[in-house]
Protein backbone atom coordinates (compact mmCIF):
# COMPACT_ATOMS: atom_id res chain seq x y z
CA UNK A 1 0.00 0.00 0.00
CA UNK A 2 1.14 3.53 -1.06
CA UNK A 3 2.19 5.84 1.49
CA UNK A 4 2.40 3.78 4.49
CA UNK A 5 4.85 5.22 7.05
CA UNK A 6 7.73 2.41 7.94
CA UNK A 7 7.89 1.92 11.73
CA UNK A 8 10.38 -0.45 13.47
CA UNK A 9 9.38 -1.40 17.01
CA UNK A 10 13.19 -2.04 18.35
CA UNK A 11 12.75 -4.38 21.65
CA UNK A 12 15.75 -6.05 23.39
CA UNK A 13 14.29 -9.74 23.59
CA UNK A 14 10.78 -11.51 22.44
CA UNK A 15 10.24 -13.72 25.22
CA UNK A 16 7.21 -14.29 27.52
CA UNK A 17 7.85 -10.67 29.69
CA UNK A 18 4.70 -7.89 29.88
CA UNK A 19 6.66 -5.23 27.11
CA UNK A 20 7.14 -8.00 25.36
CA UNK A 21 3.36 -9.17 24.99
CA UNK A 22 2.24 -5.84 24.76
CA UNK A 23 4.32 -5.27 21.38
CA UNK A 24 2.17 -8.70 20.28
CA UNK A 25 -1.28 -6.86 21.55
CA UNK A 26 -0.86 -4.02 19.59
CA UNK A 27 0.55 -5.60 16.54
CA UNK A 28 -2.65 -6.99 16.17
CA UNK A 29 -4.43 -3.32 16.11
CA UNK A 30 -2.42 -1.86 14.55
CA UNK A 31 -3.51 0.49 11.14
CA UNK A 32 -1.89 -1.36 8.63
CA UNK A 33 -3.05 1.28 6.08
CA UNK A 34 -1.26 3.93 7.80
CA UNK A 35 1.57 2.03 9.16
CA UNK A 36 4.27 -0.52 7.80
CA UNK A 37 5.22 -2.17 10.91
CA UNK A 38 8.21 -4.25 11.78
CA UNK A 39 10.34 -5.38 14.94
CA UNK A 40 13.57 -6.01 16.02
CA UNK A 41 15.24 -7.53 18.46
CA UNK A 42 18.73 -8.12 20.01
CA UNK A 43 18.74 -11.29 21.65
CA UNK A 44 18.49 -13.91 19.46
CA UNK A 45 16.86 -16.87 22.43
CA UNK A 46 14.29 -14.78 23.74
CA UNK A 47 12.29 -15.33 20.75
CA UNK A 48 9.54 -16.84 21.85
CA UNK A 49 6.59 -14.50 20.48
CA UNK A 50 8.00 -14.51 17.10
CA UNK A 51 5.56 -17.36 14.97
CA UNK A 52 2.96 -14.91 16.81
CA UNK A 53 4.36 -11.76 15.41
CA UNK A 54 4.73 -13.08 12.01
CA UNK A 55 1.56 -14.61 11.94
CA UNK A 56 0.15 -11.07 12.65
CA UNK A 57 1.73 -9.66 9.54
CA UNK A 58 4.81 -8.66 10.96
CA UNK A 59 8.16 -8.47 9.74
CA UNK A 60 10.37 -9.68 11.93
CA UNK A 61 14.41 -8.98 12.71
CA UNK A 62 16.75 -11.00 14.73
CA UNK A 63 19.62 -8.42 15.47
CA UNK A 64 21.63 -10.61 17.79
CA UNK A 65 23.82 -13.83 17.09
CA UNK A 66 27.55 -14.25 17.47
CA UNK A 67 29.71 -11.91 17.70
CA UNK A 68 27.06 -10.64 19.99
CA UNK A 69 28.66 -6.99 20.25
CA UNK A 70 28.56 -6.07 16.72
CA UNK A 71 24.27 -6.26 16.93
CA UNK A 72 23.97 -2.35 17.13
CA UNK A 73 26.11 -2.02 13.80
CA UNK A 74 23.54 -4.56 12.41
CA UNK A 75 21.05 -2.03 14.08
CA UNK A 76 22.60 0.80 11.53
CA UNK A 77 22.88 -1.32 8.87
CA UNK A 78 19.06 -2.39 9.30
CA UNK A 79 17.71 1.65 9.41
CA UNK A 80 20.23 2.14 6.42
CA UNK A 81 18.40 -0.41 4.41
CA UNK A 82 14.94 -0.17 5.24
CA UNK A 83 14.71 3.52 5.89
CA UNK A 84 12.34 3.58 8.63
CA UNK A 85 10.26 6.94 9.16
CA UNK A 86 9.98 6.07 13.13
CA UNK A 87 11.88 4.17 15.26
CA UNK A 88 9.99 2.89 18.62
CA UNK A 89 12.33 1.13 21.03
CA UNK A 90 10.87 -0.16 24.31
CA UNK A 91 14.13 -1.49 26.15
CA UNK A 92 17.38 0.73 27.71
CA UNK A 93 20.04 -0.65 25.83
CA UNK A 94 18.70 -0.91 22.76
CA UNK A 95 17.04 2.61 23.08
CA UNK A 96 20.25 3.99 23.63
CA UNK A 97 21.96 2.04 20.54
CA UNK A 98 19.55 3.70 18.67
CA UNK A 99 19.87 7.04 19.87
CA UNK A 100 23.43 7.02 18.82
CA UNK A 101 22.80 5.02 15.48
CA UNK A 102 19.73 6.92 13.93
CA UNK A 103 22.09 9.96 12.66
CA UNK A 104 22.26 11.77 9.56
CA UNK A 105 19.65 13.46 6.88
CA UNK A 106 17.88 10.57 6.46
CA UNK A 107 17.64 9.68 10.71
CA UNK A 108 14.39 8.08 11.28
CA UNK A 109 12.38 10.05 14.08
CA UNK A 110 12.52 8.22 17.69
CA UNK A 111 9.94 7.26 20.30
CA UNK A 112 10.33 5.59 23.21
CA UNK A 113 8.40 3.44 25.63
CA UNK A 114 8.97 3.81 29.05
CA UNK A 115 7.98 0.29 31.28
CA UNK A 116 9.58 0.87 34.27
CA UNK A 117 10.75 4.03 36.92
CA UNK A 118 13.97 4.78 36.39
CA UNK A 119 15.36 3.55 39.93
CA UNK A 120 14.74 0.03 38.45
CA UNK A 121 17.51 0.47 35.93
CA UNK A 122 21.40 -0.16 36.83
CA UNK A 123 23.86 2.58 37.36
CA UNK A 124 25.40 2.31 33.93
CA UNK A 125 21.99 1.88 32.34
CA UNK A 126 20.18 5.37 33.97
CA UNK A 127 23.53 7.25 32.83
CA UNK A 128 23.38 5.99 29.30
CA UNK A 129 19.78 6.90 29.13
CA UNK A 130 20.22 9.97 30.86
CA UNK A 131 23.01 11.16 28.11
CA UNK A 132 20.81 10.43 25.82
CA UNK A 133 17.09 10.77 26.35
CA UNK A 134 16.90 13.56 24.96
CA UNK A 135 16.86 12.67 21.53
CA UNK A 136 13.51 11.29 21.59
CA UNK A 137 11.00 12.92 19.69
CA UNK A 138 8.38 11.96 22.13
CA UNK A 139 8.25 9.31 25.08
CA UNK A 140 5.11 6.84 25.88
CA UNK A 141 4.90 5.97 29.75
CA UNK A 142 2.65 3.22 30.46
CA UNK A 143 1.67 4.63 33.80
CA UNK A 144 1.49 8.00 35.51
CA UNK A 145 4.10 6.62 38.33
CA UNK A 146 6.46 5.93 34.97
CA UNK A 147 6.09 9.26 33.79
CA UNK A 148 6.37 11.29 36.60
CA UNK A 149 10.21 9.96 36.90
CA UNK A 150 10.86 10.75 33.41
CA UNK A 151 9.16 14.06 32.79
CA UNK A 152 11.87 16.44 34.09
CA UNK A 153 14.32 15.04 31.56
CA UNK A 154 12.79 17.30 28.96
CA UNK A 155 9.74 19.90 29.68
CA UNK A 156 8.27 20.06 26.71
CA UNK A 157 4.39 20.00 26.71
CA UNK A 158 2.82 16.94 24.97
CA UNK A 159 6.85 14.92 25.05
CA UNK A 160 5.25 12.17 27.62
CA UNK A 161 2.22 10.45 26.57
CA UNK A 162 0.89 8.04 29.36
CA UNK A 163 -0.73 4.82 27.95
CA UNK A 164 -2.57 2.77 29.60
CA UNK A 165 -2.14 -0.42 27.82
CA UNK A 166 -4.16 -3.78 28.32
CA UNK A 167 -4.41 -7.44 27.84
CA UNK A 168 -6.12 -8.76 24.74
CA UNK A 169 -8.00 -11.91 26.38
CA UNK A 170 -10.89 -12.40 23.48
CA UNK A 171 -11.65 -15.79 23.48
CA UNK A 172 -10.23 -16.68 27.17
CA UNK A 173 -11.64 -19.72 28.72
CA UNK A 174 -13.26 -18.79 32.02
CA UNK A 175 -16.38 -20.61 34.30
CA UNK A 176 -16.80 -23.53 36.32
CA UNK A 177 -15.00 -26.14 33.71
CA UNK A 178 -12.21 -23.59 32.65
CA UNK A 179 -11.94 -23.51 36.70
CA UNK A 180 -11.81 -27.31 36.73
CA UNK A 181 -9.64 -27.83 33.59
CA UNK A 182 -6.66 -25.31 34.89
CA UNK A 183 -6.70 -27.08 38.34
CA UNK A 184 -6.02 -30.27 36.56
CA UNK A 185 -3.45 -29.05 34.60
CA UNK A 186 -1.84 -27.24 37.87
CA UNK A 187 -2.25 -30.30 39.57
CA UNK A 188 -4.34 -28.48 42.28
CA UNK A 189 -7.09 -29.73 44.70
CA UNK A 190 -10.59 -28.76 43.41
CA UNK A 191 -11.44 -27.10 46.69
CA UNK A 192 -8.61 -25.92 47.73
CA UNK A 193 -7.91 -21.98 48.43
CA UNK A 194 -5.75 -20.89 45.34
CA UNK A 195 -3.68 -17.75 45.50
CA UNK A 196 -1.74 -17.21 42.23
CA UNK A 197 1.19 -14.91 40.82
CA UNK A 198 2.43 -14.50 37.31
CA UNK A 199 5.84 -12.87 36.28
CA UNK A 200 9.54 -13.51 35.75
CA UNK A 201 11.31 -15.02 38.87
CA UNK A 202 13.11 -12.15 39.38
CA UNK A 203 14.34 -9.49 42.74
CA UNK A 204 11.90 -6.98 41.15
CA UNK A 205 9.39 -9.49 41.66
CA UNK A 206 9.81 -10.13 45.19
CA UNK A 207 8.54 -13.59 45.06
CA UNK A 208 10.35 -14.24 48.29
CA UNK A 209 8.51 -11.88 49.97
CA UNK A 210 5.51 -13.62 48.69
CA UNK A 211 6.71 -16.87 50.00
CA UNK A 212 7.37 -15.68 53.58
CA UNK A 213 3.75 -14.56 53.32
CA UNK A 214 2.21 -17.74 52.07
CA UNK A 215 4.43 -19.62 54.98
CA UNK A 216 2.88 -17.09 57.56
CA UNK A 217 -0.83 -17.80 55.73
CA UNK A 218 -0.83 -21.68 55.66
CA UNK A 219 -0.72 -21.52 59.73
CA UNK A 220 -4.07 -20.15 59.71
CA UNK A 221 -4.92 -21.94 56.23
CA UNK A 222 -3.20 -25.22 55.66
CA UNK A 223 -5.03 -26.00 52.43
CA UNK A 224 -4.07 -23.30 51.07
CA UNK A 225 -1.85 -23.79 47.75
CA UNK A 226 0.22 -20.99 45.78
CA UNK A 227 0.77 -20.81 42.12
CA UNK A 228 3.92 -18.94 40.42
CA UNK A 229 3.82 -19.20 36.84
CA UNK A 230 7.05 -17.66 35.54
CA UNK A 231 10.90 -18.78 35.05
CA UNK A 232 13.45 -16.50 36.13
CA UNK A 233 17.48 -16.65 37.97
CA UNK A 234 16.40 -16.82 41.29
CA UNK A 235 14.34 -20.24 40.39
CA UNK A 236 16.86 -22.53 41.98
CA UNK A 237 16.78 -20.25 45.29
CA UNK A 238 12.97 -19.71 45.12
CA UNK A 239 12.34 -23.59 45.25
CA UNK A 240 15.15 -24.02 47.90
CA UNK A 241 13.02 -21.57 50.01
CA UNK A 242 9.98 -22.72 49.43
CA UNK A 243 6.76 -24.58 51.87
CA UNK A 244 4.20 -26.96 51.24
CA UNK A 245 1.46 -26.02 49.32
CA UNK A 246 3.71 -24.10 46.78
CA UNK A 247 3.64 -25.16 42.51
CA UNK A 248 6.13 -23.78 40.22
CA UNK A 249 4.77 -24.55 37.15
CA UNK A 250 7.05 -22.25 34.96
CA UNK A 251 6.85 -19.97 31.97
CA UNK A 252 3.53 -20.80 30.33
CA UNK A 253 2.09 -19.83 26.85
CA UNK A 254 -1.24 -20.19 28.57
CA UNK A 255 -1.95 -18.15 31.17
CA UNK A 256 -5.32 -16.71 30.53
CA UNK A 257 -5.90 -20.46 30.43
CA UNK A 258 -4.30 -20.61 33.60
CA UNK A 259 -6.38 -17.94 35.62
CA UNK A 260 -9.69 -19.26 36.25
CA UNK A 261 -7.08 -21.59 38.49
CA UNK A 262 -7.24 -19.31 41.27
CA UNK A 263 -8.99 -17.62 43.61
CA UNK A 264 -6.88 -14.65 44.09
CA UNK A 265 -3.95 -12.66 42.39
CA UNK A 266 -1.02 -11.29 43.89
CA UNK A 267 2.10 -9.12 43.04
CA UNK A 268 4.84 -9.24 45.68
CA UNK A 269 7.28 -6.73 43.21
CA UNK A 270 9.02 -3.74 45.11
CA UNK A 271 9.13 -2.16 41.54
CA UNK A 272 6.40 -2.04 38.63
CA UNK A 273 5.58 0.17 35.83
CA UNK A 274 1.99 -1.08 35.03
CA UNK A 275 2.04 -4.93 34.86
CA UNK A 276 -0.03 -6.68 32.16
CA UNK A 277 -0.11 -9.57 34.37
CA UNK A 278 -2.46 -7.85 36.70
CA UNK A 279 -4.43 -5.79 33.94
CA UNK A 280 -4.46 -10.08 32.76
CA UNK A 281 -6.28 -10.94 36.48
CA UNK A 282 -8.12 -7.79 36.76
CA UNK A 283 -9.93 -8.21 33.11
CA UNK A 284 -10.73 -12.31 33.98
CA UNK A 285 -12.77 -11.09 37.20
CA UNK A 286 -9.47 -12.41 39.93
CA UNK A 287 -9.32 -9.98 43.09
CA UNK A 288 -5.74 -8.96 43.94
CA UNK A 289 -3.67 -8.46 46.65
CA UNK A 290 -0.69 -6.51 44.92
CA UNK A 291 1.98 -3.75 46.85
CA UNK A 292 1.96 -0.10 46.36
CA UNK A 293 4.15 0.51 43.91
CA UNK A 294 4.55 2.23 40.21
CA UNK A 295 1.29 2.47 38.52
CA UNK A 296 -0.49 -0.74 40.41
CA UNK A 297 -2.69 1.67 42.62
CA UNK A 298 -3.85 3.63 39.38
CA UNK A 299 -5.31 0.73 38.76
CA UNK A 300 -6.69 -0.85 41.94
CA UNK A 301 -8.63 0.65 44.23
CA UNK A 302 -7.86 -0.64 47.95
CA UNK A 303 -11.19 -2.13 49.44
CA UNK A 304 -12.53 -2.02 45.53
CA UNK A 305 -11.00 -4.52 42.83
CA UNK A 306 -8.75 -5.82 45.67
CA UNK A 307 -6.32 -4.65 48.22
CA UNK A 308 -3.39 -2.75 48.62
CA UNK A 309 0.07 -3.81 50.81
CA UNK A 310 3.70 -2.60 51.07
CA UNK A 311 6.39 -3.74 49.42
CA UNK A 312 8.40 -5.99 51.08
CA UNK A 313 6.11 -6.80 54.21
CA UNK A 314 5.35 -10.41 54.79
CA UNK A 315 3.22 -9.61 57.36
CA UNK A 316 0.94 -7.53 56.19
CA UNK A 317 0.83 -9.28 52.50
CA UNK A 318 -0.15 -12.68 54.45
CA UNK A 319 -2.62 -10.80 56.18
CA UNK A 320 -4.10 -9.12 53.37
CA UNK A 321 -4.24 -13.02 50.93
CA UNK A 322 -5.81 -14.59 53.87
CA UNK A 323 -8.61 -12.07 53.94
CA UNK A 324 -9.49 -12.49 50.67
CA UNK A 325 -8.58 -16.29 51.23
CA UNK A 326 -11.27 -16.60 53.91
CA UNK A 327 -14.60 -14.72 52.62
CA UNK A 328 -15.59 -15.92 49.53
CA UNK A 329 -18.14 -12.72 49.27
CA UNK A 330 -15.35 -10.33 49.52
CA UNK A 331 -13.40 -11.73 46.47
CA UNK A 332 -16.68 -12.54 44.63
CA UNK A 333 -17.16 -8.46 45.42
CA UNK A 334 -13.73 -7.41 44.45
CA UNK A 335 -13.57 -10.10 41.37
CA UNK A 336 -17.10 -7.88 40.17
CA UNK A 337 -15.44 -4.75 40.37
CA UNK A 338 -12.10 -5.89 38.88
CA UNK A 339 -14.00 -6.97 35.52
CA UNK A 340 -15.48 -4.14 35.18
CA UNK A 341 -12.59 -1.73 36.11
CA UNK A 342 -10.90 -3.85 33.22
CA UNK A 343 -13.59 -2.24 30.57
CA UNK A 344 -11.23 -0.09 30.39
CA UNK A 345 -7.97 -1.62 29.62
CA UNK A 346 -8.29 -1.08 25.71
CA UNK A 347 -5.51 -2.73 23.45
CA UNK A 348 -7.19 -1.19 20.47
CA UNK A 349 -7.35 2.33 21.92
CA UNK A 350 -3.70 1.81 23.56
CA UNK A 351 -2.63 1.26 19.74
CA UNK A 352 -4.46 4.47 18.38
CA UNK A 353 -3.21 6.43 20.86
CA UNK A 354 0.24 5.30 19.71
CA UNK A 355 -0.39 6.15 16.10
CA UNK A 356 -1.65 9.54 17.53
CA UNK A 357 2.21 10.13 18.87
CA UNK A 358 3.67 8.55 15.38
CA UNK A 359 1.35 11.07 13.48
CA UNK A 360 2.19 13.89 15.83
CA UNK A 361 5.96 13.08 15.02
CA UNK A 362 5.84 12.27 11.81
CA UNK A 363 4.67 15.74 11.30
CA UNK A 364 7.49 17.70 12.47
Amino acid sequence: MSGRRRVLWLAKGLGRGGAEQLLLNCARHADTGRYEIEVAYVLPYKDALVPALEAAGVRVHCLGGAPGALWPVRLRRLLAERRYDLVHSHMPIPAVAARLVAVGRRAPRLVHTEHNVWERYRTATRWANALTYRRNDAVVAVSHAVAATIARRRPDDGWVTVVHHGPDLAGAPEGPAARAAARAVLGLPADAPVIGTVGNLTAKKDQATLLAAFELLRREQPSAALVLIGAGPLEAELRARAGGGVVFAGSRPDVPALLPALDVFTLSSRQEGLPVALMEAMTSGLPSVVTRVGGMPEVVDDGVEGLLVPPGDPVALAGALGRLAADEGLRERFGKAARERSRTFDTAGAQRAIEQVYARVLAR
